[in-house]
């Protein structure tokens, strides 16, 4: 992975822990075939390709509350 797409994309994404389980879902997700949401004219990896769909804000993700994690109870 390339150093300047992961600083890019923590400047998206503040919480390493949280951009590892992103990276990490999206190369699965393009290894199944879905396509890049990004164009590059270089052969780009998967995770360097869901480094620069975080980095330019193709890719978000949301925190469920306390709530939402534990099942409203």
């Amino acid at each position: 992975m390339r150093d300047d797409y992961i600083k890019g994309a923590l400047k998206m994404v503040d919480d390493p822990n949280i951009l590892v389980n992103l990276v990490s879902l999206r190369v699965k997700q393009l290894k199944r075939g879905n396509r890049p949401l990004v164009e590059s004219l270089e052969k780009l990896s998967p995770e360097d390709t869901a480094l620069r769909e975080i980095m330019e804000g193709k890719i978000s993700y949301e925190l469920a509350t306390n709530l939402e994690a534990h099942g409203n109870r």
